[in-house]
């Protein structure tokens, strides 16, 4: 046996308009030879399996192993160095120790390779100060070369269409260059995403893993599968966002191409240190902040390797639907409410059946059905399957429905009459114009031959698990309904208010702004306030009062108190001149009594607004996911309640409406059971104003929190204020 020389370029091409790193990834995924450097035949060594793989799966390619210290391996020459090579390297997979792989990384470069897998590890996933110090060798070396690299630290990759496998993976591939891509940092997790969808018969076209991400990131190559024009689904396996505007820019070009991203992203954990010191920041964990930002730019992100499969089963098989009214044919009553309770629950409902095709089902079908939607076809179905054909086919063709749901398994042996059924509605579905969706209520398992006989069934979407398929017909709803462009939102604030932003962020001493301060810079940014002034005695405190008009609030200034409640630092409903200076000199006492002895900077009289609803409003500066907006149920019952919801920062009104209408409290502030509507306009104010301050503060502000804003039919106002910064202050206090 010799060592494999040829030419194994792809078909496709990224046009000359393509970024220098979506060629980059072409190259690696359609390389010319391939090079195993650290070419050894011991015994269960990852080199052997992947070498074995590129020989069973035949690699066109050239194949070359290097190994200065070996005449010949595995049946073929092995070669000393890059220069002896037959041919300039290309694709050159790294299997020799850290300390080597830097080398090898600037030697391949130098002789003319264009990409490179670091199966090796030994770098930025371990904590030694040697590992470290490699993994920014390595960096340095990937920057300077321009050659594009996955990992270190990973396990190879796929590219069916050239029956590349530079895997360890042992278990079967069949090669078929499928319409789904996956891409992620967790090797293990990418490949049982691979082989679970093989084993439903969903064709993986390529399979990328990325480890510590040195080179080539995830959002790289969801980049480069969006342009392909062989993907139709995108999916991704994220430990972390490292760059969030790349990551949004991926996104986006994902869904200009109409291809969906399924996501599994790791991270259910507060938001940042800094951040959790305000209600808003212990709200906004990272994987909230992940799904506020994801979403608006399209992203499914599943809960779980399951649903994930599912998800993009769905994505793959199932036409996009024109909208959401929903159809379904069973043979059971019981399977019949199963279906009613799971969609409903999802806020998904089933669409009335016409007179028409009502009459013309019940004609058909007789007693012992349920004629409705959900159709229960019974008796008459079972006794003579082309009535139950004959039912399918007058969902599917009802113009008043846009998804068909089917409910039923594929059979996991050689079935004549239910497989003539199965290949007669792959018929229909592909002429339907709508999706077609088989669900087994319960997960079944796929044999040998239900893989086969799925293969055969292009047209169809087959689903194990209600509950699973009910959440991938959402997403898929959802999808559809989305714009392929998202507009880009920028700050609309004035030039007053970043100038007085400036000020005060140059001026700060604290980890936060106390509340005056915080109120100024609020109302400078358009969030209504409440009237109010700070007095330093109770006869000052009294005079203010009489200038607002009683009943008034008082509450404790000072920057190192961030929840004055807690503390005893709040008095509400004071309705006279006595009950004012009894609150100045109440609240004064208890927070001298405090252990840490917090500096008072006065007392803050304010009005007191009658109030139909309490509200939060918010921003946080997410580690990893960056600034998001917070709007829901506000109060003292803030975290017990947790009806809050979140977006990306910046908002426009529109964008804040949609944030609203996302909670019960949007519900109410709407209007509920009879109740007149609320002032929605002031909220929608105070969201876009936090929006543009948390934007022109960049990461200088950890989070800002306006709790409660109250809100009446006529005006909303923000009572209270803290704005928490992200200085070495406010990360000193997060720590303790």
């Amino acid at each position: 046996m010799e060592a494999r020389s040829g030419n194994a370029a792809g078909k496709w091409s990224p046009p000359p308009h393509a970024s220098r790193v979506v060629r980059q990834i072409h190259a690696m995924l359609h390389p010319r030879n391939i090079v195993v450097v650290g070419a050894t035949d011991k015994p269960g060594n990852y080199a052997e399996r992947i070498w074995n793989n590129l020989i069973k799966y035949g690699f066109e390619g050239g194949l070359y192993p290097l190994n200065s210290k070996r005449e010949t391996i595995w049946g073929v020459p092995c070669y000393p160095d890059f220069a002896s090579l037959p041919e300039k390297p290309d694709h050159v997979l790294v299997m020799v120790p850290a300390r080597f792989a830097v080398q090898v990384v600037r030697d391949a470069a130098a002789a003319g390779a264009r990409s490179a897998t670091i199966v090796t590890s030994g770098f930025s996933e371990l904590q030694d100060a040697e590992s470290q110090r490699l993994a920014v060798e390595l960096q340095q070396a990937i920057r300077e070369t321009g050659l594009a690299v996955t990992g270190p630290n990973c396990l190879g990759n796929l590219s069916a269409g050239e029956n590349l496998f530079t895997n360890i993976d042992d278990r079967i591939v069949t090669m078929k260059a499928g319409p789904v891509a996956i891409a992620g940092q967790s090797g293990a997790i990418v490949m049982a995403i691979r082989q679970a969808l093989e084993d439903r018969g969903v064709g993986v076209g390529y399979m990328v893993t990325t480890g510590n991400e040195a080179g080539l990131e995830t959002t790289d190559l969801m980049n480069y599968f969006a342009i392909d024009p062989s993907i139709r689904v995108i999916v991704v396996y994220l430990e972390g966002v490292r760059n969030t505007s790349a990551f949004r820019e991926a996104c986006k070009a994902a869904r200009a191409a109409g291809k969906p991203v399924i996501a599994i992203k790791l991270g259910a954990s507060e938001g940042g240190r800094a951040a959790a010191m305000a209600h808003t920041g212990a709200l906004a964990g990272s994987i909230e902040s992940f799904d506020a930002i994801s979403a608006r730019e399209g992203v499914i992100r599943a809960r779980g390797l399951d649903e994930l499969v599912e998800t993009t089963e769905c994505f793959v098989h199932a036409a996009s639907p024109k909208g959401s009214r929903l159809a379904a044919v069973t043979l059971s009553g019981g399977k019949r409410g199963l279906l009613i309770d799971a969609f409903s629950a999802a806020g998904l409902n089933f669409a009335s059946l016409s007179p028409a095709v009502s009459e013309k089902l019940a004609k058909m079908l007789g007693p012992g059905s349920i004629v409705g939607n959900p159709l229960d076809a019974g008796f008459a179905a079972v006794v003579d399957p082309s009535v139950y054909m004959q039912s399918i086919k007058i969902m599917i063709d009802d113009p008043d429905t846009d998804i068909v749901i089917i409910d039923s398994e594929l059979p996991k042996a050689p079935h004549e009459l239910r497989e003539r059924n199965l290949h007669r509605v792959n018929e229909m579905a592909a002429t339907a114009n709508k999706p077609v969706i088989y669900i087994s209520t319960m997960s079944i398992g796929f044999t040998e031959f239900t893989k086969g006989l799925r293969q055969s069934l292009p047209h169809i979407a087959v689903m194990q698990g209600l509950d699973r398929a009910v959440g991938a017909i959402k997403s898929l709803i959802e999808y559809a309904a989305l714009p392929k462009d998202v507009p880009e939102i920028a700050s609309s604030s004035t030039a007053s208010a970043r100038a007085m932003l400036e000020r005060m962020l140059k001026n700060a001493k604290g980890a936060a702004l106390d509340e005056v301060a915080s109120k100024r810079l609020l109302k400078a940014y358009g969030i209504p306030i409440s009237k109010e002034a700070i007095a330093q005695t109770s006869s000052e405190a009294v005079k203010i009062a009489r200038q607002i008009g009683f009943p008034v609030v008082a509450k404790v200034v000072s920057a190192e108190i961030l929840h004055k409640s807690d503390v005893g630092g709040v008095m509400l409903n004071i309705k006279n001149a006595a009950e004012v200076k009894n609150a100045f000199e109440q609240i004064t006492s208890r927070v001298k009594k405090l252990k840490d002895k917090p500096k008072i900077d006065g007392i803050l009289i304010a009005q007191q607004v009658k109030a139909d609803l309490e509200l939060v409003v918010g921003t946080a500066l997410d580690a990893e996911m960056g600034p998001v907006v917070l709007f829901g149920t506000g109060g003292v019952e803030i975290e017990l309640m947790k009806d809050v919801a979140l977006a990306g920062a910046p908002l426009d009104a529109a964008e804040a409406k949609k944030l609203i209408g996302r909670t019960k409290a949007g519900v109410r502030l709407r209007g509920y059971r009879g109740k007149p509507a609320l002032h929605e306009a002031s909220v929608i104010k105070a969201l876009v104003g936090l929006s543009n301050l948390m934007m022109d503060a960049g990461s200088r502000i950890a989070s800002i929190d306006v709790n409660p804003f109250l809100v009446n039919s006529r005006s909303g106002v923000a009572v209270d204020g803290l704005i928490v910064l992200n200085n070495r202050a406010a990360k000193a206090s997060g720590d303790h």
